[in-house]
């Protein structure tokens, strides 16, 4: 049995360069930076343009995100178009889940005791809720679920969405990630184990780079079996070809030196899509700006491209990391790049790292007119690894 084609029929992207595909584009290709005091916030962000007030009170941020994004991809899809509610799932991670109500309910019950818990604290702290309130939302009685594996659960959930067209138990999939953790605590926690930038810059692979920026946003595909989408008239953004996971088994934090895992989620994903090293016109890097991460993943880029690597940027450098939802924030950066023939650039790239020696795409934005197949990088927390192939349509 042939194993279906899976394409790209809608995007929706909540970031810190913008909301919406077009502003996300424009502040992508212009360089534009969404870093300010040291953070990433998607500023001027209003829950109640996609839910009423009392649906927003009850939700927590990261769902807020997630629905958002949701929504634009569905309208640019054009579902739910007469599909079997049964036929169409949901499957959108995060990292943390709801930490700015679970951060509010701790200090509330502290300083109050139960009576100042909120009835509505689990559903809005849930990870799973952002997957059921787009569900919901939608009419969606497919398959539903939440995926997190830390700074990959983005490109997990495409992945594994993916995977589940293919299956043939659904026909078409909303997927993404998602992430609010611009919280006290949660910048603490990273503070303290020396993870962010102490100049609150984001430069990956630069000299000087000190740590990563820390964003929120959201981003949601809807991936659809190719016959489907043609059978519907549906427009192709791109082709969703290959995909790679794997596990450094090594550390709880810090990848395996040599890149192994890295390494071995990207030959994966070129093995899954049928193609080859060569094939590939760029590559958008997990790219975090820490010491470690950049380094490690260039090895394993070297790893797999003998010297012939193709172009690499890093999105983080203009948005951030936005742990759970970066992955697939930057898997709508891969669509720019295919149906655009432009490749995106890495920012504050200014001195050149004798370990980090690839093509970073500094000058960037950067034609690449003939450019077919790329690869999207994540690599989470727990040695959990994803890479995604995509190609032009």
């Amino acid at each position: 049995m042939s194993r279906r084609e899976v394409v790209v029929t809608g995007r929706g992207v909540v970031s810190p360069i913008g909301e919406g595909i077009a502003e996300f584009e424009e502040g992508l290709l212009g360089r534009r930076s969404g870093v300010a005091d040291g953070v990433a916030p998607c500023a001027g962000f209003d829950p109640e343009r996609y839910l009423t007030p009392k649906e927003a009170r009850r939700s927590d941020r990261f769902a807020h995100l997630a629905l958002a994004a949701a929504l634009q991809a569905a309208e640019e899809a054009g579902l739910p178009d007469g599909i079997e509610p049964e036929r169409i799932g949901v499957l959108v991670g995060t990292g943390v889940g709801g930490l700015g109500t679970l951060e509010r309910e701790c200090l509330g019950w502290l300083k109050g005791g139960d009576r100042a818990v909120s009835p509505q604290f689990v559903p809005m702290m849930m990870p799973n809720a952002a997957a059921g309130l787009i569900a919901m939302k939608l009419g969606a009685h497919g398959p539903g679920m939440s995926v997190s594996s830390a700074c990959a659960t983005g490109s997990h959930a495409i992945g594994e969405a993916m995977r589940l067209i293919q299956r043939g138990e659904a026909d078409v999939v909303l997927a993404g990630g998602t992430e609010a953790a611009l919280t006290g605590i949660c910048l603490a926690a990273f503070r303290a184990m020396g993870a962010l930038s102490r100049e609150g810059i984001s430069r990956p692979f630069d000299a000087e780079r000190d740590g990563f920026v820390m964003g929120e946003g959201a981003a949601v595909l809807v991936l659809e079996a190719a016959e489907h989408a043609r059978a519907r008239g549906a427009r192709v953004h791109a082709r969703l070809v290959g995909y790679g996971a794997s596990n450094d088994a090594h550390h709880i934090t810090q990848p395996d030196p040599e890149g192994r895992g890295a390494a071995d989620a990207m030959r994966a994903a070129l093995a899954d899509a049928g193609a080859s090293p060569q094939d590939v016109g760029y590559i958008n890097a997990h790219g975090t700006s820490t010491p470690y991460n950049d380094r490690i993943e260039t090895k394993a880029i070297h790893a797999i491209f003998n010297g012939g690597a193709p172009p690499v940027s890093s999105t983080k450098s203009q948005i951030g990391h936005l742990l759970g939802a970066a992955g697939a924030v930057e898997a709508v950066a891969v669509l720019t790049a295919l149906e655009r023939g432009v490749l995106p650039p890495t920012i504050n790239y200014e001195r050149p790292d004798p370990e980090c020696d690839l093509d970073y795409v500094p000058d960037g934005p950067r034609e690449a007119p003939g450019l077919e197949l790329a690869l999207s990088n994540s690599f989470g927390f727990g040695g959990q690894n994803a890479c995604l192939a995509v190609a032009r349509a």
